[in-house]
């Protein structure tokens, strides 16, 4: 069970709020009404507890496991113990992301404005808006409804954050545009100066950032990961993007909807990437490329060419994966004959 100082618990739930909430169907459940009290996984659950199954190397765990209910692909329903709930779905994991939430929802605005935090009366707060201590909301910002900002977060002055937001503890956002629903992780900098200078003999001149950052909704920030804004056009950041914590994303870099990015990577300036883009952790990315729709790179790859939409890339510098592995494969080979 998790630790009820640090999380807080909603239900129970019964069998049929579970398969309602969740859309999936009901295996071995006799009495709709009977509840749920937690989630937990197959290995720490007893009968008052809700699981999941998603992955082949955990079927003698789910085998035997005592969790009252689980989440299965159907094909899987015959392994299970006889007294086992089964809530059947073809993507359990997500089936139980959903009903996880259930009983351990996300924070919501308290609607208070601490006493200790430093907000300028030009500023617009939306209804419920909550402004944890030691937070500082500039000159002319305008913060949507449910918004949570917390203690020591910096705004600067005419940021826009929209509806149903969490920025996190020591976090700074300044010449950006967020949407609604997005989730910035304690620490993020957001809307700095991009690093661009006109470089020579004579010394580095600082060319003006004249950009912005401009989010879209449903966005995950990561702790201490940093946007920078863009040079002129703007940096842009899709609807539904996942940065993980510690990633740099530089100036005018542009990211599609819906892209996954992991820890330590690096994008420069001014590349592209498509929608639903993987760049897995510390991958580096060059400035000024195109990465297409679906591309993947995998970890500690170093992109230095334009990604085609749906190729799937390693090594440094990156190559299409199967030649990836060959290289791999014949570097071993050649060190094994040296031995």
């Amino acid at each position: 069970m998790a630790d009820s100082r640090f999380f807080k618990r909603k239900g129970p739930f019964s069998v049929q709020d579970i398969a309602d909430l969740t859309g999936a169907g009901l295996v071995n459940a006799p009495d709709p009404k009977r509840v749920f009290d937690d989630v937990a996984p197959l290995q720490n659950a007893d009968t008052s507890i809700l699981s999941f199954f998603d992955n082949r190397k955990y079927l003698d765990a789910f085998a035997q496991s005592a969790a009252g209910g689980c989440f299965v692909r159907p094909e899987f329903a015959d392994r299970a113990p006889d007294s086992m709930v089964l809530f059947t779905t073809s993507d359990p994991y997500r089936a139980y992301a959903k009903a996880a939430t259930a009983f351990y929802p996300f924070d919501e605005a308290n609607g208070v404005i601490s006493d200790n935090a430093v907000v300028d009366a030009s500023a617009k707060l939306g209804k419920g808006v909550q402004v944890d201590a030691g937070a500082v909301i500039g000159a002319n910002c305008d913060i949507g409804d449910g918004t949570i900002i917390a203690s020591n977060a910096v705004i600067g002055e005419g940021v826009v954050i929209g509806a149903g937001c969490k920025i996190g503890a020591g976090s700074t956002i300044t010449h950006s545009l967020i949407g609604n629903l997005c989730l910035i992780y304690p620490g993020a900098r957001i809307g700095q100066d991009g690093f661009g200078f006109a470089m020579g003999p004579q010394g580095h001149l600082k060319v003006p950032q004249l950009g912005r950052v401009v989010i879209g909704n449903d966005v995950e920030v990561g702790a201490n990961s940093t946007i920078d804004r863009g040079a002129g056009p703007d940096t842009v950041i899709g609807n539904g993007c996942r940065i993980d914590n510690l990633v740099q994303i530089g100036h005018n870099v542009e990211l599609g909807m819906g892209c996954v990015v992991v820890a330590q990577v690096g994008i420069s300036g001014s590349t592209k990437l498509g929608n639903f883009v993987v760049a897995a952790g510390q991958a580096g990315i060059t400035g000024h490329l195109e990465i297409g729709d679906g591309a993947k790179i995998a970890a500690q790859s170093g992109v230095m060419r334009n990604i085609g939409p749906g190729e799937t890339v390693g090594g440094s510098p990156a190559v299409p994966v199967m030649e990836y592995h060959k290289q791999t494969v014949a570097l071993s080979r050649l060190i094994r004959k040296k031995k």
